[in-house]
């Protein structure tokens, strides 16, 4: 076990909306490094978002967030010889960013051309409740909700 937990990074707010949940969410989609181009995806993709729904574009991409952070998960966790999945509450802090890394998965692995696109695309089924990173949730509810007998062994 650490003595000590590092100090939480202090995030500056992206260029376009000044908002930190957005430069969270361009660090977890930038690969090697590249976070001009992970921004440029990122507002391209919001763009995109504007022109097919017609709404303000932030506010359905942090609809959509909202609709993909699960509130609780399974940790499997041994007894006595055998494993149990044992049903968790989840930080705030977790919450964002397992929603988050969920919605760029599926975003990357969705069908259409250019990863803005495919985010996109994600995004709006996301607000709409709908799509793969939806799913993920609910299933790990109802995984969560099958193995609620088992939550008095939390650690």
């Amino acid at each position: 076990m650490r003595k000590h937990k590092p100090k939480p990074r202090v995030l500056a707010p992206d260029p376009r909306y000044s908002d930190t949940m957005v430069t969270r969410f361009v660090n977890n989609l930038m690969w090697e490094g590249k976070k001009s181009v992970a921004f440029g995806i990122f507002y391209d993709a919001l763009d995109i978002v504007k022109s097919r729904t017609n709404e303000d574009e932030l506010q359905v991409w942090k609809k959509a967030l909202n609709n993909v952070m699960p509130q609780v998960e399974v940790r499997s966790r041994r007894i006595g010889g055998a494993t149990f999945q044992i049903p968790t509450e989840l930080p705030a802090n977790r919450k964002i960013s397992i929603g988050m890394k969920w919605m760029i998965r599926f975003a990357r692995a969705r069908s259409g051309k250019g990863m803005a696109e495919k985010l996109a695309a994600e995004v709006i089924a996301a607000s709409k409740g709908e799509g793969s990173a939806v799913k993920k949730r609910e299933d790990t509810h109802k995984m969560a909700e099958a193995n609620r007998a088992f939550a008095h062994f939390r650690a």
